[in-house]
């Protein structure tokens, strides 16, 4: 009923949003007389910040057209090499590269609200010296129920199927979330000997270990039962999608959530961004663009992955533990031998605490100490490990320099 609720709601303002965007054009476009009014900047700039606070924001384009690889400038292709029912692998083909040239890189991207171009400013790092493979999640919503469910075992099944297909020779690097079903993945592999173990492990700011350093995202989803999320954040796909009748946790829930933790900070962005618009100062406003068009893009979870990440990995701590299996077989980090591997933390992240993605440091007790790395970020936040300047100007050299030890 909620999900129905908001779709109707949703409808009302969408002929405002269309009748601001288009009051906006007309008091800014150099085309009309009205953008030479002593009133045009404020009105423009009124009328856009409305149009962006009532539009609908589907997912962006990766926006990755080209690279530049050893000196030399060449074109991006985005080419899908693996079509699963909740997840596409996704090729950024660099066109003239020779194949093996550089290493194999399989970016798993966070299953978590935000579609996986989140990573873009990731993705757009490691391409002059990476051939990147990266997961795109579906939009459970999009899903038709005859697909069938999706738990958080499956995630870990679609890793080890992306390892399989890329071979022995890829490096896996997780972003957040996916640091555990990732981890899980490996450890199977590993205790089933599977020749398509990756050659590196990189994890970055993820609740490994949910205990340590506990964040406001912790404490959620302990000082609530499991029933809870099962009864208040649980609802049924609307008819109008293809996954009409799916059990998810929406995304425009996900979306209150995230503003919620930092409203205060929201609100300043939207001033300064209508200030912004009032100095013509486009660059700042374009950043705001970029940044919203993003952070406002989000997709419904099924039901049964959300649960199943409270539970396992929030509640029960069940990796840490020692007390996660999957199809019978236990899942054990001091399986993992051969893979080297590098934890990255940011130090004031306020998703993942300190400590959290560390854990994988003694979790994994069979890789040789010779071969295991960690970096703490300093006056670093969560999203700044993977995208910013501190990600492009420290932390990536890192990861690219720790790749090719391993390979």
């Amino acid at each position: 009923m909620l999900y129905d609720l908001h779709e109707l709601q949703r409808a009302f303002p969408t002929p405002l949003a269309a009748f601001t965007e288009t009051g906006s054009q007309m008091f800014s476009h150099p085309y009309s007389p009205l953008a030479y009014t002593p009133m045009s900047r404020p009105l423009a700039a009124a009328y856009e910040l409305a149009h962006r606070l009532g539009k609908d924001y589907e997912k962006p384009a990766w926006g990755l057209p080209s690279t530049t690889v050893r000196g030399k400038q060449v074109q991006i292709t985005e080419t899908t090499v693996l079509h699963k029912p909740f997840c596409n692998l996704v090729h950024f083909e660099r066109e003239g590269v020779e194949t093996g040239r550089d290493p194999v890189v399989l970016l798993v991207a966070p299953l978590s609200g935000h579609h996986a171009t989140l990573l873009r400013d990731t993705v757009r790092a490691l391409l002059p010296e990476h051939d990147v493979y990266v997961t795109d999640w579906l939009d459970a919503r999009m899903v038709p129920l005859a697909e069938g469910s999706f738990h958080l075992d499956d995630y870990v099944r679609y890793v080890q199927g992306f390892l399989r297909h890329l071979g022995p020779q890829t490096h896996v690097i997780s972003v957040c979330q996916p640091t555990v079903p990732v981890l899980a993945a490996i450890s199977l592999m590993a205790s089933q000997q599977d020749p398509c173990l990756p050659r590196s492990m990189v994890m970055m700011g993820g609740p490994i270990d949910a205990r340590k350093s506990p964040t406001q995202v912790n404490r959620l989803a302990t000082t609530k039962p499991y029933s809870w999320f099962e009864d208040n954040v649980i609802h049924r796909v609307p008819p109008r999608y293809p996954g009409a009748g799916r059990r998810v946790y929406p995304g425009f829930l996900q979306h209150m959530g995230f503003v919620a933790m930092n409203t205060d900070r929201h609100l300043r962005s939207h001033y300064e961004f209508y200030l912004d618009l009032l100095k013509g100062d486009d660059d700042d406003a374009q950043a705001h663009r970029r940044f919203y068009d993003e952070y406002n893009a989000v997709l419904d979870m099924t039901a049964e992955f959300y649960l199943d990440t409270i539970k396992t990995v929030f509640q029960e701590y069940s990796l840490p533990r020692g007390k996660w299996k999957i199809d019978g077989q236990k899942v054990d980090p001091g399986a993992i031998t051969n893979a080297a591997l590098l934890t990255i933390e940011g130090e004031l992240d306020d998703i993942s605490g300190q400590g959290q993605t560390r854990a994988a440091q003694h979790l994994c007790s069979g890789i040789p100490s010779s071969r295991k790395q960690h970096y703490t970020a300093p006056d670093c936040g969560h999203y700044g490990i993977f995208s910013g300047r501190r990600w492009r100007q420290i932390i990536c050299p890192k990861i690219a320099e720790f790749i090719r030890q391993a390979a």
